[in-house]
């Protein structure tokens, strides 16, 4: 196998990482909300019914901005059903997921999950704009976030909620490009109804932040010119437009799927080329930011397959439903998507993992029982944790290989990140399945000259996975013989494997 290199130089960078870049995503889908987060009677539930072990794992995972109630599920979302007294929530049948949502969880119980999980939670509000429209935006945001003397905002302080909840980051619906979308619309029905709740929004408050709806794939027919006709309508009232991407291995088609990252790349950059478009054609100096607010491995074809199997009369509270698990070869793909994340970190200013558990998450947990780290767990934790500073420009010289879908593709795909202190992190991943891939990594300029750790999550079995019997089987390892000798980092990295080099 040919040598991979490339050059690291603190002249070159992209930009800063966002701590936002490390959200994640909580919808009252199948359990990720009950037996989920929330699990009144659990053994390690506390007072509000929130389960402690799910806590632990989501303060160690280091998750940022959790945006809530949905995903598709928002668009019948009344949000009034969610406050108030829990035995007196009315039930409602859930179209989104075919499902019977009985409102246990509400808004307040999403608020206090954010704080027990610390201050680097940070709420990410979506508002009802398949079923509802502005008038219920605005009541949501007044009951959220005004201080007192309303009816709102006294009815929230009535509910046990005295201070306002201070929400600054809102979506302006979800997915409304997508044909199943409770209230889907053309680009210029939803960038009408957008541009006028985004604009009654900031004249209640100037300050809050708004994610307009992007589409939902880049292989969505409507792609592109979905962004350029509702950007058009919202371009001086947003500040992100929302990009959603899963990825799965279709037709056994392996190869492709560890080249993902290429597509999401590419999806990132052509939504900037219409952003910035748009920007020129309206002669505005505002640069619109980019939500990546859903993104994973998600098996869909399995899903789908599973939903031909529902009763057109059952409706079960909380439901299996998306609980995909997670192998070796799945976490090396989601690794390199965080890698496509950062190397995009200029416009990338949001990016939410779908979702926090249970549900293609990288948490999972039995009624009652255990909850367990995925596979995917360990790529997001790491880059959360050392992934904070500025990217660094990669530009790599790889080996490469053939796919069906993307055609020549890099071996390496890899991105690098320097702390305010100084120290580097490397994250790369090898996408080979058969051969270990020589790396050296120029750093004269960088002012590093000690390994700190290299660490690789790869495992003989691709198919290795963490379960309920074996929540343990998987987990990053120490890699010897790495070193940095002369300016060069010289690395080997594993066949198949996600790799963090750690530099001082």
């Amino acid at each position: 196998m040919r040598t991979a290199r490339f050059t690291l130089d603190p002249a070159f960078t992209v930009g800063q990482v966002n701590p936002r870049l490390f959200g994640s995503f909580v919808e009252h889908l199948g359990r990720c909300v009950y037996t989920g987060v929330y699990e009144p009677g659990h053994a390690t539930a506390d007072e509000a019914g929130l389960r402690q072990d799910v806590l632990d794992l989501v303060r160690e995972l280091g998750v940022t901005a959790i945006r809530y109630p949905g995903g598709n599920f928002v668009s019948g979302y009344k949000w009034e059903d969610s406050v108030g007294p829990a035995e007196s929530r009315p039930r409602r049948l859930d179209l989104a997921w075919h499902s019977t949502e009985t409102n246990r969880f509400g808004l307040s119980e999403y608020m206090a999950f954010l704080r027990k999980i610390g201050p680097q939670a940070e709420p990410m509000m979506a508002v009802n704009l398949g079923t509802r429209g502005v008038a219920e935006a605005l009541e949501l945001q007044e009951y959220a976030n005004h201080p007192s003397g309303t009816a709102l905002s006294d009815l929230r302080a009535s509910h046990g909620d005295k201070d306002p909840f201070g929400i600054r980051l809102w979506c302006l619906g979800n997915e409304m490009d997508g044909p199943w979308q409770t209230g889907h619309k053309t680009a210029r029905e939803y960038g009408r109804i957008a541009a006028e709740t985004a604009r009654a929004m900031r004249q209640q408050d100037p300050g809050v932040e708004l994610v307009a709806c992007g589409s939902s794939a880049q292989s969505m027919p409507t792609f592109a010119e979905w962004e350029a006709t509702v950007l058009q309508e919202t371009y001086d009232l947003v500040d992100h437009i929302s990009l959603h991407a899963y990825y799965e291995p279709l037709d056994g088609d392996v190869d492709s799927f560890l080249a993902s990252a290429v597509d999401m790349e590419s999806f990132i950059e052509n939504v900037v080329a219409t952003c910035d478009h748009v920007g020129a054609r309206l002669k505005s100096q505002k640069k619109i930011n980019l939500s990546f607010d859903e993104w994973n491995v998600w098996y869909m074809s399995r899903w789908q397959e599973q939903a031909t199997t529902f009763a057109q009369d059952d409706w079960p509270e909380a439901p299996r439903l998306l609980e995909d698990n997670y192998s070796v070869m799945d976490a090396v793909v989601f690794g390199s998507l965080l890698i496509a994340l950062l190397r995009h970190a200029d416009r990338v200013a949001v990016a939410c993992l779908a979702q926090l558990v249970n549900v293609i998450a990288p948490i999972m947990t039995e009624p009652g029982g255990a909850a367990w780290r995925q596979t995917t767990f360990f790529p997001f934790a790491q880059a959360s944790r050392y992934g904070r500073g500025e990217v660094l420009d990669v530009r790599v010289d790889s080996p490469t290989y053939e796919t069906r879908k993307y055609g020549e593709a890099d071996l390496l795909h890899a991105t690098a990140v320097r702390a305010q202190d100084g120290s580097v992190t490397v994250f790369a991943v090898n996408r080979s399945r058969t051969e270990a891939l020589p790396l050296d990594v120029a750093v004269t300029g960088l002012g590093v000259s000690r390994l700190v750790e290299h660490s690789a999550l790869a495992d003989a079995d691709p198919d290795a996975r963490n379960t309920l019997d074996d929540p343990e089987r998987v987990a990053p390892h120490t890699v010897d013989g790495t070193a940095v000798t002369d300016g060069t980092l010289t690395a080997t990295l594993e066949p198949l494997s996600w790799n963090v080099i750690r530099l001082a």
